[in-house]
């Protein structure tokens, strides 16, 4: 029986979605354990290849100042229409999931960075974790103590994770695109690996939760991607 081109993409969509799981846990717990391990030695790195400052150039710039949450939003938003437009009702969920994910990791991400009180590599305090509050002052809120973990990195694994749980062809560049956020808030110092890997890390598992509770309430006008 010959197999459309459509037929042939749900395919390979379900065989990938069977790989991605595992495999993301995976890489996680590497990566997890790993980005502790190279913290200390990135910094001194990065401040090297530029001759002791920080990489500020014009893509780095733009990867960092619009790969937040409200530009997220908005994508996600113009898809949306796009797919109601195309009256399609998969990717209507697919893009609706991705929104809530990312603002439900950015939340989380932000939430935990006020209180952790880690130092953020450009800062000119003491590197270290001090908490909500050092000595009489009060950290909540101060951008210099508030590293841990990074919230553009939150909001764009939880955007992208949700593209890649529900079609991994769309979700791969999607992972990509966030990778080049992430990078770009390393490589400006704003960020240990660690903050950037943990953050990832979460995101991804509250893309997966997303997901999995949208893909339970499945209609049936949905169609494969």
């Amino acid at each position: 029986m010959d197999r459309t081109p459509d037929t042939l993409s749900s395919s390979t969509n379900r065989a990938l979605r069977r790989l991605v799981v595992p495999a993301i846990i995976l890489l996680g717990l590497l990566l997890v354990t790993a980005s502790f391990l190279v913290d200390a030695a990135v910094t001194p790195s990065i401040l090297a290849a530029n001759h002791g400052h920080w990489n500020h150039s014009r893509i780095v710039a733009l990867c960092s100042q619009y790969g937040d949450w409200p530009e997220l939003m908005i994508l996600g938003l113009l898809g949306y229409v796009l797919a109601r437009w195309l009256r399609n009702v998969r990717w209507q969920k697919i893009l609706l999931a991705a929104m809530i994910a990312s603002t439900l990791s950015g939340m989380t991400a932000n939430a935990l960075r006020l209180t952790t009180g880690r130092t953020r590599p450009r800062a000119v305090a003491e590197q270290g974790w001090y908490g909500p509050k050092h000595g009489d002052q009060w950290l909540i809120g101060q951008a210099d103590f508030n590293s841990f973990p990074s919230g553009h990195t939150a909001t764009a694994f939880g955007f992208a994770g949700v593209l890649l749980f529900a079609s991994p062809l769309w979700g791969l560049p999607a992972m990509l695109v966030a990778a080049a956020i992430a990078l770009s808030r390393l490589l400006l110092g704003a960020h240990h690996p660690s903050d950037i890997v943990i953050a990832a890390a979460m995101a991804l598992a509250i893309a997966w939760w997303v997901w999995k509770k949208s893909r339970s309430r499945r209609s049936p006008q949905e169609g494969s991607c």
